[in-house]
Order: structure tokens, then C-alpha cells, then sequence
């Protein structure tokens, strides 16, 4: 079996949360994207963190920071598409700085029903989680070129690879993810 990259995808402006860098807000006393680490990094054999500002900031955690090639905040999948090209492992684990409780089986889960798909997707009732997802690196060219055509949305590119859904409703709250300052203060 191949090893697994695991990409942090804090990329973002965190405009929800008025323009503030989301895994850098204080979740208990620590950046909200050191919980995300904590869940993730065990799950991996090397981890790598996405960000385009406060690069100084997240180089502190001791991942090697990966910024995004495609300026003006393109969203996840730019964020993936760094984290791609860094990766040393063929398959690619990501997860967002802004979700602290997520699995701690989620690579497990993926992988054992990834098979020969390109892709396994998170999944809890009728709702997919696509930033959390087992991504096979072989991708790469065909997300590049999604990108490079100015696509941004992840279900337009996911509906064009073999993908598979994997339910994790036992694990629903796992997916929480905080948006806003009213969100972090609950959690």
C-alpha cells in the first residue's frame, strides 16, 4: 500500500468570519488549525498545510506551508492543487483548517473504499463533504486543466472522475465546520 499526504486546506479569506484568517482564530486556547493537525497528522505519513497569508504564522506549526498558484483566493480546489503538486505520496488526504472534530478514522474509511476510483468523498445523510476527501495524485493534470479553464466549483470537477461517497453518519458531527465568530464562540 502507498503512504498518504495530508493537505490542511487554510487557504481562504475567512470572509464569513469578517476577513479574519480562520485557522488562526483561537479554538480553547489554540489556533483552531493546531485541533485540525492534532486529528489529521496521526492519520498520515506527511502533512502539509495550505495558505496564502500569515504564511510565517502556519510555518510554526512545523509542516512545510504550500501556497496557491492561482492568485485572488480560488477556493479549495486551488488549495488541492498546491497540495498536489508538494505531495510525496500518491494519495492525498485533505481536511479544512476550520473543522477541529474531524474523524479520526477518515483516512482509514476513504481508503478502504476508495478501490479504483479517483476519488472518495466524505459523506453524512444525502449531504457530501468534498474537502474531505482521498484524492489519488494521478488527478493532477486533469484538475490543472479544470482550473486553467476558470472552473471553481468542486462538484462540477468531482462529476467529471470516477468518485465514490462514503457515509459517516455514525460520525456526523465530525464534519462541523465554524464559519462565523458566533460558531466559534458555541464551540
Amino acid at each position: 500500500m502507498s503512504g498518504v499526504t495530508g493537505i490542511v486546506l487554510a487557504g481562504g479569506q475567512g470572509r464569513r468570519m469578517g476577513g479574519v484568517d480562520k485557522g488562526l482564530q483561537p479554538l480553547h486556547g489554540r489556533p483552531m488549525v493546531a485541533a485540525v493537525i492534532d486529528r489529521l497528522a496521526p492519520q498520515v505519513d506527511e502533512l502539509i498545510l495550505n495558505a496564502n497569508q500569515n504564511l510565517a504564522e502556519y510555518e510554526r506549526f512545523g509542516y512545510r506551508v504550500v501556497a496557491d498558484s492561482i492568485g485572488g483566493f480560488a477556493g479549495p480546489l486551488a488549495g488541492l492543487l498546491a497540495g498536489l503538486r508538494a505531495a510525496r505520496h500518491e494519495l492525498v488526504l485533505t481536511a479544512p483548517c476550520d473543522s477541529p472534530f474531524l474523524p479520526l478514522d477518515l483516512q482509514s474509511r476513504l481508503r478502504s473504499s476508495l478501490k479504483d476510483n479517483d476519488i472518495a468523498v466524505a459523506k453524512t445523510g444525502d449531504q457530501p463533504h468534498p474537502v474531505f476527501s482521498l484524492v489519488r495524485v494521478s488527478v493532477l493534470d486533469h484538475l490543472s486543466k479544470f482550473l486553467s479553464s476558470g472552473g471553481r466549483k468542486i462538484d462540477a470537477w468531482y462529476s467529471t472522475l470516477h468518485v465514490v461517497e462514503v457515509a459517516f453518519d455514525d460520525e456526523g458531527e465530525a464534519f462541523r465546520n465554524i464559519n462565523t465568530r458566533e460558531e466559534l464562540g458555541r464551540a
